[in-house]
């Protein structure tokens, strides 16, 4: 009987090592089943993310242009009273140059360009320069150097890397040879 015993124990460990097996692959299965959409939820999640992050920036991004066009077009809109404040300061006569009063509006105009410029207006420089239509307005020709600026009639300005006003220029249309001649 203990042979019978034993062998009938044997089946039943057997029998219970088969089952555990099954149950074993059976929970291996379904382990992988959920890793695979846990890490597919992290996958997701992970690009959500980096979507938001990017919405974030660029929405930072349209705003800063945003500032930076209301800017443009007020400082667009001052350019006018710079340049006269500029005409009135050069055709200011001898005898009004010297009282307190003329000093006092001198600092104003030093003190508005000052504002203009920390906002990242620049003066552009062109006289001398090799004309260029698409940077130069040119109102005038002169005798001078063929296709180079002589003189500005109105000045040109950028906000920081954006063109508000291109120079108004004269540019010289080379020396007549019968001047060149006397």
């Amino acid at each position: 009987m203990a042979e019978e015993e034993r062998k009938q124990a044997g089946e039943d460990v057997a029998e219970l090592s088969e089952e555990s097996s099954n149950d074993v692959e059976i929970l291996k299965r379904e382990r992988d089943k959920w890793k695979g959409k846990a890490d597919e939820y992290l996958a997701g999640w992970q690009r959500a993310q980096a979507d938001f992050e990017n919405y974030k920036k660029r929405t930072e991004q349209e705003r800063s242009e945003q500032i930076n066009w209301a800017n443009a077009v007020l400082i667009k809109k001052l350019l006018p009273v710079l340049d006269d404040l500029d005409r009135a300061f050069v055709n200011l006569p001898p005898e009004v140059k010297e009282p307190e009063w003329a000093e006092g509006f001198k600092l104003i105009h030093r003190k508005f360009l000052g504002v203009l410029e920390s906002e990242g207006l620049v003066e552009v420089e062109c006289v001398g320069e090799e004309f260029n239509p698409t940077i130069h307005d040119a109102v005038m020709q002169h005798e001078g150097k063929e296709g180079v600026v002589l003189d500005k009639l109105c000045k040109g300005y950028k906000l920081k890397d954006k063109w508000l006003r291109a120079p108004q220029v004269i540019v010289g249309k080379g020396v007549d040879p019968a001047a060149e001649e006397k």
